[in-house]
């Protein structure tokens, strides 16, 4: 970033006022009446009212769409472990996006915890106050345990989105990419470089969209995760094959799919020409991704290829899936985000991505057309019409797997064909 980019960033942070959020008032306390209702002594009766029956809480308090948006800092983008008071301008900037895309509001919450064990701790005693739990920024493997064991304790959804949220996102616009190739889920063969939170997760999506474990081979720093290795933790043995491979270049010649969640120029320009034809490659490294586009449109004109990166063609941002996960979770109070909620997620983005594009959007990105194809695999984030495809999507799925306490909303139109 050049020092004119960094001082605006500062800047953007620093004035008119600290930070990025700020709490508005929702009900008029102008007069002695309207305050007696807001606090003492009006406020006693909801508190009655909870306290005889608590899921009369969702009535009376912010608590039915209210989020915390929660970290310790240990895996901060790509800056590692800067630990949780860093932290925060990056959680007060998920907050901004919950609100802007899905009208959600967020607490953001930085806490310094010993072990993964003091923070599930910290989390599970303040979740009473939220309606949903977004973790953040926690570094692999401990990222496993706390979802998994604060999911298990908590009856209010629990989404991990460094894992689930890239792992929706890369899904979606892996299945059209392999269309676009005239390939099928279920036959390539797919090697993911990085065994962290979203390289795990993104291969068990990709298990529940229909690839079979075989095809999947994964990478990490010591090389091809295998059978023979005794240096894994749970997480990678899960994908441990029985195989000859040992390297990334040996795991990627004649593959299908290249995914990169790990470090920049990992994928070398001999890896990608010695690839399948028709490759696939999603180098989502940030901000420097496994392979620089250009180097890798001058080896291959016959691949699709997307990054993490906004400046060029097929972002995989997850702005695109948190949000509306979200909102449609909450629309139906549901207990949890399962697996069925995720690839509803997947199949709605996809499939809103196979649309005629507005001409809003088109305004929005400066562009004159775009369609269907190699340069245009998933919506873009200021796609407006991706709350409405998305949210009934998760939220369908939440009440058919029966962890929705509430309806499919009658607010809600029906959901899209596809």
């Amino acid at each position: 970033m050049t020092e004119e980019r960094r001082a605006a960033a500062l800047d953007y942070h620093a004035l008119p006022e600290p930070g990025k959020v700020a709490l508005a008032v929702t009900k008029p306390c102008a007069t002695q009446e309207e305050l007696a209702l807001a606090y003492t002594p009006g406020v006693a009766e909801p508190v009655r009212a909870i306290a005889t029956d608590p899921e009369a809480v969702y009535r009376y308090t912010a608590k039915g769409n209210l989020v915390a948006v929660v970290t310790d800092g240990s895996a901060v983008l790509g800056l590692g472990n800067t630990g949780p008071l860093a932290a925060k301008p990056v959680m007060e900037g998920k907050a901004v996006l919950f609100k802007r895309f899905a009208g959600i509001d967020c607490f953001d919450i930085e806490v310094q915890a010993a072990s993964p064990e003091a923070f599930i701790e910290t989390v599970a005693a303040i979740a009473p106050t939220f309606g949903g739990i977004n973790l953040e920024d926690i570094a692999a493997p401990h990222c496993f345990l706390v979802e998994e064991e604060l999911s298990r304790r908590l009856d209010i959804p629990v989404f991990h989105d460094d894992q689930h949220g890239t792992a929706v996102i890369a899904s979606a616009g892996l299945l059209n990419a392999l269309e676009l190739q005239g390939k099928r889920l279920e036959e390539v063969r797919i090697v993911c470089a990085g065994a962290g939170a979203a390289g795990i997760a993104t291969l068990r999506l990709l298990l529940a969209l229909g690839a079979p474990k075989e095809h999947l081979v994964l990478v990490d720093s010591r090389g091809v995760v295998h059978a023979g290795r005794e240096d894994l933790n749970v997480h990678k043995r899960e994908f441990a094959l029985d195989t000859p491979l040992r390297t990334l270049a040996e795991a990627v010649r004649g593959a299908d799919v290249f995914l990169g969640l790990a470090r920049p120029g990992l994928l070398t320009p001999e890896m990608l020409a010695g690839m399948a034809p028709r490759p696939v490659v999603f180098a989502l490294s940030n901000p420097d991704p496994e392979i620089r586009p250009e180097v890798a449109w001058q080896v291959r004109s016959d691949l699709v290829l997307a990054t993490g990166r906004s400046d060029y063609p097929n972002q995989v941002n997850n702005v695109l899936g948190f949000p509306f996960i979200f909102r449609g979770a909450l629309d139906v109070r549901a207990r949890a985000v399962n697996r069925a909620m995720l690839v509803a997620a997947v199949r709605a983005l996809a499939a809103l991505a196979r649309e005629p594009v507005p001409r809003e959007v088109l305004a929005a990105y400066g562009l004159e057309a775009l369609a269907f194809g190699p340069e245009y695999i998933l919506p873009k984030p200021l796609d407006p019409r991706l709350k409405a495809w998305v949210a009934p999507a998760v939220a369908r799925a939440a009440v058919a797997s029966g962890v929705a306490r509430l309806p499919y909303p009658t607010h809600y139109p029906p959901l899209p064909a596809g």
